[in-house]
């Protein structure tokens, strides 16, 4: 039986998601060392955070930063975009299998939620540093 395609999945994996990431965000911000019993720790959640330069994929026109969450086949992320002065102006879901894509950008409380995080992971000073990292700064 052939997969359905990722369009057809993303709205699903982006819920799964963003339901465990609120669950774990607000443990985080009553204390950030509180773990969940299956999730684990906010700290601890996906893979990585890094910059994403413009160029490194064929196409790609403008840089990100990237909260990687999954990796391989499947694989999903988070892409924040910026300004100049690093605030995100626009967030994207990305959800990746096997020569197929798709994503949506982030609205309402879903994009308030994502960009409150965005200005965590900038106020502990990681997304100044790894876009000074992928510059060779």
């Amino acid at each position: 039986m052939r997969q359905k395609s990722c369009q057809a999945r993303l709205e699903a994996e982006l819920q799964d998601r963003l339901r465990d990431i609120r669950t774990l965000w607000r443990l985080y911000q009553r204390n950030p060392e509180t773990s969940h019993r299956e999730l684990g720790r906010f700290g601890e959640y996906g893979l990585s955070c890094d910059y994403v330069a413009r160029g490194t994929f064929q196409g790609q026109k403008r840089g990100y930063f990237r909260w990687q969450l999954s990796w391989g086949g499947p694989a999903d992320e988070f892409r924040f975009y910026m300004d100049e002065n690093l605030d995100a102006v626009e967030i994207e879901y990305w959800f990746l299998d096997w020569y197929d894509g798709a994503s949506r950008s982030l609205s309402g409380e879903n994009y308030a939620l994502l960009n409150e995080i965005f200005q965590n992971f900038k106020d502990l000073g990681l997304v100044k540093t790894e876009r000074a990292q992928s510059f060779g700064n």
